[in-house]
């Protein structure tokens, strides 16, 4: 009997191990980073050869606001134009010497837009083209001057980056100096250089032979660059001189630039200058405090500008990307920089394994040592001749624990097979809009940091999986009721593809209770805008918007569809709102699917504060329990006001009654932010709407489709208002 357990002993190992071999190469495989968006969906993110990453955008609706859009036109040498600031020129030909310019005469002056290189948004700068200002000789007695003035001065949003650029004169004999507009005062600076034998001059260097800079001080909207020649004695060997403002990194002086006529512009419009962009209109928020709107990812942090006022967005430490995009910071995984930039190593130090973690690492020791390896104080932990007893005796103990953690593989996947069975996996195997997860794809998300919602019905995480952000749905338990029912609303929820309804990716059915997979719609519930503590404002419009397409879903799961659906649960609650305050029904889990040829079914059991008060009396649900649950919904959602229980709940009772006094009382319920004279014959339809859906006469509710095509026609007539 103790033979045959040793003979199987070896090859059950060998195939351990190269399971463990395999699977550490799908790990690695899956580790390649996917290409992260930098833009809203559906926005470009290029211009030509430059990125254009949100708040920035080419197109409406793509940028967080006016101040922010960028001009592109890809037919031109230089495709991406900020259009915002603006350079005015001055050129002027002037006779007499340099010294008295008063005899010129001024031959041109013109507009234009700055040309974009590049956008920074980790830093919160731009790099925009600025002309260089020249002052050139052709003679003793005549001399062309061209000066630039730039001026961001139409928005606040943008401000001169002192601390990255700096004014550079260039010349044998040059004046150069720059003006501009503080918040309360003007400003001005200036450089000289000056040398009589041109052997005085060195490469590279800006200390006034040859070439010269200043600094000038943050705050600065507007500049003017200017340059005057001190002498006009050397015309014939220097014949021009130059000024600019540049950024530092970009310039450095060559001794060719100061003979002749050069055109030495790195860029045929101008060179770069950087600019500050901000956030002008709010402030970061006291700690603990929600973030202001632009800082969308879940992992940005809000940081004051750094000139000026406003606020600036940035990636929480251990994350990096766009911190203005939802999910746009994602985590850092120091480890394989480690390894791919060994630059890096002394930033994420390690001395031992690393392990990356989300929003950092962790280092350890390796095996038979302790202490800190991050800085590099590991020391062995056994004397060497207690090493090879040591590892005889773990040697016997590892292979003891594989034997029975083997027995116990094999336990766990036969107890995966049995709930497989039991949930329906066999019929929805073969359902191809939905996709069966494994239980070991989706453990990293099922963690308690990852839960986004918590009741009664179980808990909710977001994740990320497959390279997509997803929220995935654990019951806390499944009735004998609802097992037998499960496949079959799961084969029925995948086949209802509508922009309105929440999207079910697939489920795992390897564990006791399922799990669902769905999309993540990022701005929450309508509940949670209208009143939790990511409460926000709502204009008509969005309210419109939200109505008709949580009316168009409804109408689509009732009258659309094989087979009916009744939702059962219609409530703020459940309906999800994306980035663009589209409205998306969720929450399945109570609803019930009916023949086509029926009208109603049983055992039902939604919110009793939305709940139709005959479904109350009869305990059936049908179409016009849904409509009645609606127009709660829709009361609510114009009024701000929570639903309390049943046919007295307070909010429909004071509707109803106001209602009866005529509609000019009801417009008192109405949340004030929407009470607007244009908008009053519109709210009056709405007003209309409601009322339909709540009367007793069940059969005198309209059907959701009617719903639905009257709400859109009201979204087609209206006349888009910009906010106030």
């Amino acid at each position: 009997m103790s033979a045959r357990p040793k003979s199987h002993l070896l090859p059950m190992l060998l195939r351990l191990a190269a399971v463990a071999v395999l699977t550490m190469a799908a790990v690695a495989a899956n580790q390649q980073p996917a290409q992260r968006p930098i833009t809203l969906p559906g926005c470009p993110d290029r211009c030509g050869n430059i990125s254009i990453p949100y708040p920035f955008g080419v197109k409406e609706g793509c940028y967080f606001d006016d101040s922010f859009s960028v001009i592109c036109d890809e037919r031109t040498a230089f495709q991406a134009t900020l259009g915002v600031p603006q350079v005015y020129n001055m050129t002027g030909y002037y006779l007499g010497n340099s010294d008295n310019p008063a005899v010129g005469i001024v031959t041109n002056k013109t507009w234009s837009t700055v040309d974009l290189f590049d956008i920074d948004v980790v830093s919160g700068e731009a790099r925009v083209s600025m002309p260089v200002s020249s002052d050139c000789s052709t003679s003793d007695t005549y001399h062309a001057l061209s000066i630039f003035v730039m001026t961001v001065n139409f928005t606040d949003t943008f401000l001169f980056s002192s601390t990255r650029n700096v004014l550079v004169g260039v010349g044998q004999s040059v004046h150069a100096r720059v003006e501009g507009g503080l918040t309360s005062s003007n400003y001005s600076a200036s450089c000289t250089s000056l040398f009589d034998e041109p052997s005085a001059a060195q490469n590279g260097s800006c200390s006034g032979l040859g070439c010269c800079e200043a600094d000038f001080p943050p705050g600065l909207s507007q500049l003017g660059v200017g340059v005057r020649r001190q002498r006009n004695t050397m015309w014939e060997t220097f014949p021009c001189t130059y000024a600019m403002a540049v950024d530092r990194s970009w310039y450095n002086f060559s001794l060719q630039d100061i003979y002749g006529q050069r055109d030495y512009h790195k860029f045929p419009r101008g060179v770069p200058i950087v600019l500050d962009f901000a956030i002008r209109n709010d402030s970061c928020p006291a700690d603990g405090k929600t973030s202001p709107t632009a800082c969308r990812s879940d992992n940005s942090r809000c940081v004051n500008g750094t000139y000026g006022s406003g606020y600036l967005c940035k990636c929480k430490d251990g994350f990096d990307g766009n911190p203005y995009l939802s999910d746009g910071c994602q985590d850092i995984d120091e480890c394989v920089l480690r390894d791919k930039q060994p630059e890096l190593q002394d930033i994420y130090p390690c001395h031992g394994k690393c392990k990356n973690k989300i929003g950092g690492y962790d280092c350890h020791c390796k095996f038979g040592t302790k202490g800190d390896a991050k800085n590099g104080t590991c020391t062995q932990v056994f004397p060497l001749a207690a090493v090879v007893p040591t590892v005889g005796v773990v040697g016997l103990m590892s292979i003891t624990v594989i034997i029975v953690l083997f027995h116990l593989l094999l336990a766990e996947k036969r107890k995966a097979r049995e709930f497989f069975q039991k949930n329906g996996g066999p019929i929805l195997e073969h359902v191809n809009n939905i996709k069966l997860f494994k239980k070991e794809e989706l453990k990293p998300i099922i963690q308690n940091c990852n839960v986004i919602g918590k009741g009664g019905f179980g808990e909710v995480y977001k994740g990320l999986l497959d390279s997509q952000v997803v929220a995935i749905k654990k019951s806390i338990s499944v009735d004998k009721f609802q097992e037998q029912q499960f496949a079959n609303e799961i084969i029925i929820q995948s086949r209802v593809i509508h922009k309105n309804i929440v999207r079910l990716i697939g489920c795992c059915l390897e564990v006791d209770v399922p799990l669902l997979v769905y999309e993540f719609v990022p701005h929450g519930s309508l509940h949670d805008i209208l009143h939790g503590s990511n409460k926000m404002s709502l204009n008509l419009d969005k309210r419109l918007n939200i109505a008709a397409g949580a009316a168009e879903g409804l109408a689509y799961m009732h009258s659309k569809t094989s087979s009916t659906i009744l939702h059962g649960d219609i409530k703020p609650g459940n309906i999800l709102l994306d980035s663009n305050f589209d409205p998306k029904i969720s929450d399945f889990g109570i609803s019930r699917l009916i023949a086509i040829d029926k009208t109603h079914t049983a055992r039902v059991a939604g919110d009793i504060c939305y709940m139709d008060p005959i479904f109350l009396q009869s305990g059936l649900l049908t179409k016009q329990n849904d409509v009645y649950s609606f127009g709660v919904m829709l009361l609510e959602l114009l009024t701000r006001r929570k639903a309390a229980t049943g046919e007295n709940s307070r909010p429909v009772k004071m509707f109803l009654d106001a209602y009866s006094d005529g509609e000019a009382a009801i417009i008192e319920l109405l949340d004030k932010e929407i009470v607007v004279e244009r908008d009053m014959e519109l709210l009056h339809k709405l007003v209309r709407i409601i009322a339909e859906c709540l009367k007793l006469e069940v059969d005198k509710r309209p059907d959701m489709t009617e719903i639905a095509e009257c709400l859109q026609g009201m979204k087609r007539s209206q006349i888009k208002y910009p906010d106030a």
